[in-house]
Parts: C-alpha cells; sequence; structure tokens
C-alpha cells in the first residue's frame, strides 16, 4: 500500500477513528475529515507517533462544496486519492410520531448527502489524477432490516444501499469499486447515545436499551470499532478488487442472507 492516500470522514472518534488507524497501519496516508478540529487533529497526532502519515481537515459532509474542498486538499497536500470511506453520520432515535421535517432534512442530508457528495467528489479527483480507486460506504445493519424507533436512520441507511448499487455501475468504466460495510451493534459514543434514547423513551436503563439491540446477537458478544475497520482494511485492498455494489454485514450474525 506504499504512497497510498484514503480519505476518511467521520474520523474523529468510535468506528471512523477505528477506520482511519487501521488503514494507516495499512500503509496508507490519512486525510481524517469531521467538524470537530480538536477530535480529528487527535487521531491525526496519534496516527503520526505510530509512524503513519495523517491530516486533519474541518469539513461538514452534508455541505457539497466542503467536501469538494477537502478531497481537493486532500490531493494537494497528500498528492493522491485512492480510497474514500464515507464514514460520516447521525443516529437520532425518533419514534415515527416524533419526526419533525428538521430532523429529516438534517440526518438525510449527512448520512444520505455525505455519500453523494463524497462519491462526487472522490470520482472527479479520481478521473483528474487518471485512476480508478475505490469508494466504500457506511450503511447498517438497520439499513438491512426495520428497528423500532429509527425511522429516520434506517432510511438514510436503506437508501446507501442503494447508492451503493447504483454508483458501482455508473463507475465501474473508470475502474472504481463502490461497496459498503453494516457495522451492527458496535460500542461507539453514538451507539451509546442511541441505547440512552431506546431505554429513556421506555422508562428502562441504558443497558436494557442495548439489550434491546444486542440480544440476538449470534456470536454472543456486541462489536468493537476495530472488528468493522477490518472489514474496510479489506474493501480497501487488493484482495477485493473484484468486488462492487456488494454490502458487506459485520454484526456478529444478526442478520442472515
Amino acid at each position: 500500500m506504499t504512497n497510498k492516500v484514503a480519505l476518511v470522514t467521520g474520523a474523529g472518534q468510535g468506528i471512523g477513528e477505528s477506520i482511519a488507524k487501521r488503514l494507516a497501519n495499512d500503509g496508507f496516508a490519512i486525510a481524517l475529515i469531521g467538524r470537530h478540529a480538536d477530535k480529528i487533529d487527535r487521531v491525526a497526532s496519534e496516527i503520526k507517533e505510530n509512524g503513519g502519515k495523517a491530516i486533519s481537515l474541518v469539513a461538514d459532509v452534508s455541505n457539497r462544496d466542503e467536501v469538494f474542498s477537502v478531497v481537493d486538499q486532500t490531493v494537494s497536500e497528500l498528492g493522491d486519492l485512492n480510497v474514500i470511506v464515507n464514514n460520516a453520520g447521525v443516529a437520532p432515535t425518533t419514534p415515527i410520531d416524533e419526526v419533525t421535517p428538521e430532523q429529516l432534512q438534517n440526518v438525510t442530508m449527512i448520512n444520505t448527502g455525505g455519500v453523494v457528495w463524497g462519491t462526487q467528489a472522490a470520482h472527479a479527483a479520481m478521473k483528474k489524477l487518471g485512476h480508478g480507486g475505490k469508494i466504500i460506504n457506511a450503511t447498517s445493519q438497520a439499513g438491512e432490516v426495520g428497528n423500532p424507533n429509527l425511522t429516520v436512520y434506517g432510511s438514510t441507511k436503506f437508501a446507501i444501499r442503494g447508492i451503493t448499487q447504483t454508483t458501482a455501475k455508473e463507475l465501474a468504466a473508470d475502474n472504481i469499486t463502490v461497496n459498503a460495510y453494516a457495522p451492527g451493534i458496535v460500542i461507539t459514543p453514538m451507539m451509546e447515545d442511541i441505547a440512552h434514547e431506546v431505554g429513556k423513551n421506555a422508562g428502562e436503563s441504558d443497558e436494557w436499551g442495548m439489550q434491546t439491540f444486542a440480544k440476538d446477537i449470534t456470536l454472543g458478544r456486541v462489536s468493537k470499532p476495530e472488528d468493522v475497520a477490518a472489514v474496510v482494511s479489506f474493501l480497501a485492498g487488493p484482495d477485493s478488487d473484484y468486488i462492487t455494489g456488494q454490502t458487506i454485514t459485520v454484526d456478529g450474525g444478526m442478520v442472515f442472507h
């Protein structure tokens, strides 16, 4: 992977942080994208302390111009772009009767819009650079089956699976593969917030909220971010060159196909 460059959105914590560190260990130079400079700066510093190469760039992925800007900055500062991981997302827990227009718009533009803008920007950069590459999108177990109280979040994750399939067909001619990963129950700050809200809505504890999601995991444990990062590493590397348009589920056996 020498001289390869990967851009990871939502890289300041949780799954995104783990993906960035794994790809750095794989030999990629990493552009870390996030809304909070302090978070992505910390991750960049830790990568560099471990001998890797990383830059941190602030952007809101719901803003198309900002996404194109950080992709251009990545190419300018790191010299290339081979992989983009459209990982950034938010996950509100809202019963259907409480969904507001503002929430629907906000979550859709971050989760779905961020994938569309990231795909557009990466495609433009790769064409200009004269080579193909890999686009890797974050969907979810909640994008494969419906989960109560996740109408807004789940709808965006179902959409990302469709975007992945559609753009895989569109971009194949430019030697670009497009795939997705679907995490299950991962112990991250975002998942802890979801569990808290689900528990609160039911008048129960945070642990009760977590178990509503975790109780049906075949392997008997919730996931670590590193479990997901390992799959993204595979999708970013040469062993997945003949795979496109696919979603790999990383949920310990919650959903079977």
